[in-house]
């Protein structure tokens, strides 16, 4: 383990733009706190809170598309179904911040949330209990996504499904648990999920404070999340990663156990983008199975189709990128906004399949030519 993160941490200063994604990372972390707190309202530089929001929710989402990317641009393993591992650590945090509410939700209840009461449940799943505890939150974070993967991984991998085969029932799996969660009687409020959050380890959530705290862990977790793909892929482990994706026969041929090197990758991309759907469910305050919708997963490959596959910070900056776009286009034109994502796919998939870092460090790369 030692050695396969010193060989990351070697590999980054050889990786410019891995090094300038995390410069910019930390400029991103700085700065905000300071246009927020010191900079007074009334002044134009002053970030509001929904610019923290906002910002906060696309590096969750550059988490999430990092994830995939690792599995995808390295391993050759294209999930279709990487939102559920997005939403179920959402849910997990939800579930801790709708036991924090306690008697000041609507119906006054210290022990049940209000969409128990309202579906008339007289006591507290058994699955509920504990939640009031954020080490226990925590801990359901990094282990449902990591069953979740874990178990459908050994099948899927052991029965060595691949190619489009595997990415079909990865997105049957995300479809088949948005159908489970908008149910009453799964204990997960239904189609309208989690709400009305209070606080988190006693911290109001609609201080501006709070907020510029999240957003800072969240800058530190995609940080980190970043070095250790960036280690894994560094290492010995990820050169065999690499020659699964380019030659998974021959691989398997050589002795490697293919289906552990690949299900133990799948495992740890759903950790990170389980991670990455608990720091978004408190910025963004509301959970519900919508986020489990196939059309999430598909827009998550978009990102890094358009960043640039296999290169961990294009996937993020893809990420960002897209996202941004839709915001502008779904408040300035909402009816224009598919249609440009899906003109955006086809044009980058047709003109750039190395995605815009491909495009820059082709750039680069001619520039350094001899004439």
């Amino acid at each position: 383990m030692f050695r396969l993160w010193t060989g990351g941490i070697g590999g980054l200063h050889k990786d410019k733009g891995g090094t300038t994604f995390l410069a910019v990372l930390a400029l991103v972390a700085i700065a905000v706190p300071i246009f927020n707190q010191a900079v007074p309202a009334s002044s134009a530089f002053h970030l509001s809170p929904f610019g923290i929001t906002l910002i906060g929710k696309y590096l969750c989402y550059g988490m999430l598309a990092l994830a995939l990317d690792l599995i995808w641009g390295y391993c050759g393993i294209l999930s279709l179904g990487h939102a559920a591992f997005f939403s179920l650590g959402g849910y997990a945090m939800g579930m801790y911040l709708m036991r924090q509410i306690g008697p000041r939700g609507v119906y006054g209840d210290p022990i049940l949330p209000d969409f128990m009461v309202f579906l008339n449940y007289k006591a507290l799943p058994w699955f509920w209990y504990g939640f009031n505890h954020f080490p226990l939150a925590l801990l359901m974070v990094v282990l449902a996504p990591a069953l979740l993967a874990g178990v459908f991984g050994w099948f899927a991998f052991r029965s060595r499904v691949t190619g489009v085969y595997f990415s079909i029932i990865t997105q049957a799996l995300t479809y088949a648990l948005m159908l489970a969660f908008f149910r009453n009687d799964m204990g997960f409020g239904g189609n309208n999920g989690f709400t009305d959050f209070k606080e988190i380890l006693g911290y109001d959530l609609h201080s501006d404070r709070t907020r510029v705290v999240l957003l800072v862990v969240t800058a530190a977790a995609l940080a980190a999340s970043y070095m250790a793909c960036r280690a894994i892929v560094e290492s010995r482990a990820g050169r065999v990663i690499r020659a699964i994706r380019d030659a998974e026969s021959r691989t398997r041929f050589l002795g490697y156990p293919v289906e552990s090197f690949k299900l133990w990758l799948f495992v740890f991309s759903a950790v990170v983008a389980g991670i990455a759907g608990a720091l978004y469910v408190p910025q963004i305050g509301i959970i519900n199975p919508s986020e489990f919708a196939p059309i999430n997963s598909i827009e998550a490959v978009i990102w890094v189709a358009v960043g640039g596959r296999g290169t961990l910070y294009g996937a993020i900056a893809g990420a960002v990128l897209v996202n941004y776009a839709k915001t502008y286009l779904t408040g300035a034109f909402p009816e224009v906004w598919l249609f440009a994502l899906g003109a955006l796919f086809v044009l980058v998939t047709l003109f750039l399949p190395r995605g815009i870092i491909g495009l820059v460090t082709a750039r680069d790369t001619e520039r350094g030519k001899p004439k």
